[in-house]
């Protein structure tokens, strides 16, 4: 596994997690960065990219002003605050094939195994 996302769990809404993914390869130093979730029974959605140096950053209209994107040299985070019910699903980590973030999941090479986000109201 190259990418290794972390940091989910069972939280209340209106609580706050942190989530990492680790590039235990190198993969994605000079790409971009991507967040994407998926519900159960529903499609992998984007959450948040990054550029490969961190100063071009985009979110989905569902998280903006909640969620934040940031990275390093080796990991990428996702800070989620004021967390919802319908934040709920499955939060997974993916490198881009170029230095700037899309939303098409095609776009991404490689992925991670994704972390677990549960909010309950």
């Amino acid at each position: 596994v190259q990418l290794q996302a972390s940091g989910g769990g069972a939280v209340q809404a209106g609580d706050s997690l942190r989530l990492s993914c680790a590039d235990s390869r190198r993969t994605f130093s000079n790409n971009a960065v991507a967040w994407f979730r998926q519900a159960p029974g529903k499609e992998r959605d984007f959450v948040a990219g990054i550029s490969w140096r961190g100063g071009s950053t985009s979110y989905a209209d569902s998280v903006k002003g909640r969620f934040t994107i940031s990275r390093d040299n080796t990991k990428v985070y996702l800070q989620m605050n004021s967390l919802k019910p319908e934040d709920t699903a499955l939060y997974v980590c993916a490198s881009h094939r170029g230095p700037y973030p899309s939303q098409v999941p095609q776009d991404y090479r490689y992925w991670g195994q994704g972390t677990l986000v549960t909010v309950s109201s």
